[in-house]
């Protein structure tokens, strides 16, 4: 187990790199059949036909899979609290991809009216096994400033 990063711990530059993730068939289309039900993310022949051209998971889905990479491999103290963010999906998540999110800190805000904490912002590349991004997030988390 990772030891907790609290505010202090992070510095601006600092780069994180998570544990990775295989994504199946199965899983794509059980994601879609309950959150997005959209033919390209559920039969093979509807997507090929799509602006896809072949079966994609949905943005919705890496963007899960992420949120759980992300938990398992940068420890913020508290939790990962976000407030507010930016995501795109410049290429689609496959069959057979893994995904692993590279993390860079871009800004830290110590709170002037909280003492206890701060805002941290990230950038982070959801990218499959080629290095190529499936998912870029710009994201503000809140990190809690070492207790005692």
């Amino acid at each position: 187990m990772i030891a907790p990063l609290y505010l202090e711990d992070l510095h601006v530059g600092q780069a994180f790199v998570t544990p990775s993730v295989a994504v199946t068939t199965e899983e794509i289309k059980a994601f879609a059949r309950q959150f997005d039900p959209q033919p390209f993310h559920l039969d093979e022949a509807a997507a090929q036909d799509s602006l896809f051209a072949g079966l994609a998971a949905s943005g919705w889905h890496t963007a899960a899979l992420s949120m759980r990479l992300l938990v398992d491999g940068l420890p913020i103290a508290g939790g990962l609290i976000g407030v507010g963010g930016e995501t795109t999906w410049p290429r689609p998540t496959r069959p057979g991809d893994t995904l692993t999110v590279h993390v860079e800190v871009l800004e830290i805000t110590p709170s002037k009216s909280r003492p206890d904490r701060g805002m941290v912002r990230t950038r982070n590349e959801t990218r499959n096994q080629h290095g190529e991004p499936v998912q870029i997030s710009t994201l503000g988390i809140v990190a809690w400033r070492r207790p005692g």
